[in-house]
């Protein structure tokens, strides 16, 4: 698979709420970074991040609109949206939806880093809101 490929098997698996699919397309030494800057680095440390994720969205969503590639970069512009459910329930609240870009690197068909860029106030306010 060339990069582009791999990044949108990536977001599939990530629609499917799908980690171990997630996990099989990252490498080892995978790095994510939040929309704050927050890296978090390693396959089976990812695994625990996204099923602890996907369990606070349990319906969480990327939507592409535009995909570009260059060499082992891809680059995705379009939206993310989830409810919050936090304790893994789906919540009896309104879906936020934000514009979202990501930003992904290709090593050997594997995504060794996944970027996001996202204003996420909305989905913080609804985690706020939530809390006990």
């Amino acid at each position: 698979m060339n990069p582009k490929e791999v990044i949108l098997a990536f977001v599939e698996k990530i629609n499917a709420h799908d980690v171990d699919g997630l996990c099989a397309l990252m490498t080892d030494d995978h790095v994510f970074v939040d929309s704050d800057g927050t890296h978090v680095a390693g396959r089976e440390t990812l695994r625990m991040a996204w099923a602890t994720y996907l369990k606070w969205f349990p319906d969480y969503y990327i939507s592409q609109e535009q995909v570009f590639g260059q060499g082992s970069v891809v680059a995705i512009f379009g939206r993310a949206r989830g409810t919050y459910a936090g304790d893994g329930q789906q919540a009896d609240r309104q879906p936020w939806e934000i514009p979202a870009a990501w930003k992904a690197v290709v090593q050997e068909e594997r995504v060794a880093e996944w970027r996001v860029y996202a204003n996420v106030d909305a989905v913080r306010r609804q985690m706020e809101e939530k809390a006990p």
